[in-house]
């Protein structure tokens, strides 16, 4: 009774605090986007320099998941989370200073010089913030795996992706009420610095560094020989020679393509469409709120309803983003911003049950031992997404402007559905399932 009640609550506590702990990245790598407007106001700089800023780092951050994906199976996810915030937020304290440093490189304080170089600062830091922003979602899923056994790992895992929108809201209400383009760096940065020291005395690696057992029914191949040699083959066969692995990375790219066209650019669109910049920030939180209800809906039915089977969830749920979408293409001129808003709240609400799910999907598969190395990959192929997001929409809107918006993206929903419809009768998991084990094991809901 002792040992339940004690896995329980750690249990919890790691789910709880993992989120809070990760909802804090958010306010250090989204603020960016509240800054654009600010800075193209005040400098002049274009929607495509902005785009390809956003996807030159979005492509680091996608190889920063990767390769810190691979880093998690074998570190401590506690202090990898420290590290990785720790120089984020000193990043965006710098960040502040982008024009001071400009003036420096080219002793002015305006002019085409000046803009260039400050434009290359930025690009520069947001590089290195880009690249410990990836020691983020990779520790935390680390965390999951390890302390949720694969038959609730939908619903918990999309509980603890919450901690998308919490953060996103939060970073999106606290910067759409910043006027001072530096601010949107210093307010988030010193969030951070609380975020680091409540990372450092709330969570725990693995239920074995608190004194208890490990989750029964997860064995693998790899228990047996925990080699470098041997975790190398584990990884090869469960993710780069798994095709599963890459019909969900190809599955979320498409998912992270609709998601960052609203993220990145949905400040600019709906103030450049006559919304304030306060009630800018709240459309976009409120997307994000949708979301962080979607992704509960979508992992409860997918555990307790479709069995687990969280692929189908997902494709039938990019299946409907796709009709939203093209419902917000026919509205778009309809003068109502109140119409908007909902169908954009249930376009997030879909959404963001695939986001969720689709790397429940691959951990279950990959197993805890290469569970975000997986993720990892995933990760990588998602953040493709910034070529046709950040470079790509940047250039299109400074040619032909907001008008086919959603419907370029309801196409992208589509495309998505078909992918990840391929997988519909994929089988629950990648454990080595011992009959005689499981008899005597306890599950973990049971301890």
């Amino acid at each position: 009774m002792q040992t339940k009640h004690s896995f329980h609550y750690w249990q919890w506590r790691v789910i709880i605090c993992s989120m809070l702990g990760y909802a804090v990245f958010y306010f250090v790598r989204k603020n960016f986007s509240f800054a654009m407007p600010l800075l193209k106001e005040e400098y002049g700089i274009s929607n495509t320099s902005f785009g390809i800023i956003l996807s030159l780092v979005g492509i680091i951050y996608g190889i920063s998941k990767f390769i810190n994906g691979i880093i998690a199976d074998r570190t401590n996810a506690r202090w990898h989370l420290v590290l990785g915030l720790s120089i984020c937020a000193l990043v965006n304290y710098i960040f502040g200073f982008s024009d001071v440093l400009s003036a420096k490189i080219t002793g002015q304080t305006g002019g085409p010089d000046f803009i260039n170089v400050m434009v290359v600062v930025m690009a520069v830091l947001l590089i290195i913030n880009n690249i410990f922003q990836g020691c983020g979602f990779a520790p935390c899923n680390h965390l999951m795996v390890n302390w949720v056994p694969p038959t609730e790992l939908a619903t918990k895992m999309s509980i603890w992706n919450t901690s998308h929108s919490i953060g996103a809201f939060g970073a999106s209400i606290i910067c759409g009420y910043l006027t001072d383009w530096k601010l949107c760096f210093w307010v988030p940065a010193t969030i951070a610095v609380v975020g680091v020291f409540f990372i450092i005395a709330t969570l725990r690696d693995t239920p074995k560094s608190v004194g208890l057992p490990e989750l029964p029914n997860t064995k693998t191949e790899l228990d047996e020989q925990e080699d470098p040699k041997a975790f190398r083959a584990f990884i090869r066969k469960k993710v780069f020679m798994n095709p599963v692995i890459w019909i969900l990375a190809l599955t979320d790219l498409f998912v992270y393509i609709v998601r960052f066209a609203v993220l990145d650019w949905g400040p600019t669109f709906l103030q450049e469409g006559g919304l304030s910049q306060e009630l800018s920030g709240w459309t976009v939180g409120i997307f994000e709120v949708a979301g962080c209800l979607g992704m509960l809906f979508a992992g409860w039915i997918s555990d307790h309803v479709f069995h687990s089977k969280s692929q189908r969830v997902c494709a039938i749920e990019m299946a409907l983003v796709a009709v939203c979408l093209i419902i917000l293409y026919l509205i778009r001129n309809c003068g109502n911003p109140v119409l908007i808003l909902i169908f954009l709240a249930m376009a997030g609400f879909l959404l963001y049950g695939p986001q969720a799910l689709l790397g429940v999907v691959a951990s279950n598969q990959a197993t805890k031992k290469a569970a975000s190395s997986a993720v990892g990959l995933i990760g990588l192929m998602s953040y493709v997404s910034v070529i046709f997001t950040g470079a790509g929409l940047g250039i299109y809107t400074d040619h032909f402007g907001w008008d086919k918006l959603f419907l370029i993206m309801s196409g992208v929903a589509v495309i998505g559905t078909f992918v990840i419809a391929t997988l519909w009768n994929l089988k629950g998991d990648g454990y080595i399932h011992d009959e005689d084990e499981t008899k005597k094991t306890e599950p973990v809901s049971k301890y």
